[in-house]
């Protein structure tokens, strides 16, 4: 089935392949420079730090709508044991995790979607194998820190949560920007609030899980992120974008777009909650952010606890 005309049009408007060059395999982020970086470290004035991360745990936000991606499963394989008999002497416990890597908190890399039997820079899926992605894999991502905005779209709005299948728009985004007194830069990490994840604390799994309807970016959000050079972008839901799809014949459109046709990196299962009360208070919007991957080799995707520092 072709893609719907509305699909293409943007496509040709929003595709980074070759801009940084053949071999590239960071798109977006080659927008974080030592520039910006460095910029982005004149946000630090209290030194007042947020985490963003959900907890890494066995009841966390999977339900298996999503095949092998399943919450973090820890175990133990050491309890207090010695290299030998003597109770005084070195003893230690171990433990080891099994989990999806997209399962808690985390970035999207660029292997991560495709269509058409290609990813990022027109690479072929054939690159993706039992083995992993052999280009566009989480390790080249080797740091991803800068100033962080955050867009609190749903505060913006007057609510504490957007209603479920609402597509946040380029002008929400502006609103949400001007709400805050601050202007997004080349090189910016989004963070774009709906409250859906309020959904998921109260424990209302079914509901934050999306797949009803969660409110995330729309179509035109995905021509707003290229406008602006933004680096990454995240949101604080299961799904990232809104769903239902604004286009039939497109499902999950704006991930396409993002991530193979941009090679924006984005990152789902955000929490901002603490994040809006703060930036609320201190009447601030921007910060520095620290939020590099796992270099998991050959990983289409990775957990991160995200950490704003004011």
């Amino acid at each position: 089935m072709p893609l719907p005309q509305e699909f293409l049009d943007l496509q040709s408007k929003v595709r980074n392949w070759g801009r940084w060059g053949d071999d590239d395999v960071l798109g977006t982020l080659n927008h974080l420079t030592d520039d910006a970086v460095a910029a982005a470290a004149g946000e630090i004035r209290t030194g007042q730090r947020v985490s963003l991360a959900i907890d890494l745990k066995l009841d966390g936000p999977q339900l298996g709508a999503v095949p092998g991606r399943v919450n973090p499963l820890r175990t133990m394989v050491a309890i207090n044991a010695g290299l030998d008999p003597d109770p005084d002497s070195f003893h230690t416990s171990d433990d080891v995790v099994f989990m999806g890597l997209q399962a808690g908190t985390h970035w999207d890399g660029l292997a991560h979607v495709s269509y058409g039997d290609k990813i990022y820079g027109g690479r072929s899926t054939d690159t993706i194998t039992e083995w992993g992605a052999s280009q566009c894999g989480i390790e080249a991502v080797r740091s991803l820190t800068g100033r962080g905005v955050l867009l609190d779209v749903a505060k913006a709005k007057g609510v504490d949560m957007l209603d479920l299948g609402h597509a946040v728009s380029a002008d929400d985004l502006d609103e949400a920007a001007a709400m805050g007194g601050v202007e997004v830069r080349a090189g910016d990490i989004v963070l774009i609030r709906t409250g859906l994840m309020a959904s998921y604390f109260d424990g209302q799994k079914e509901v934050y899980n999306g797949w009803t309807g969660s409110p995330g970016p729309g179509m035109s959000c995905v021509e707003w992120f290229h406008r602006h050079d933004v680096a990454a972008a995240a949101t604080d839901t299961f799904i990232f974008e809104v769903y239902p799809s604004e286009l039939d014949g497109a499902m999950l459109a704006v991930h396409m777009l993002n991530v193979v046709d941009m090679g924006l990196t984005q990152g789902q299962n955000w929490n901002l909650e603490e994040l809006s009360t703060v930036c609320a208070a201190a009447q601030r919007y921007s910060f520095f952010l620290e939020a590099s991957p796992l270099p998991f080799v050959g990983a289409c995707g990775s957990p991160v606890n995200p950490v704003a520092i004011f």
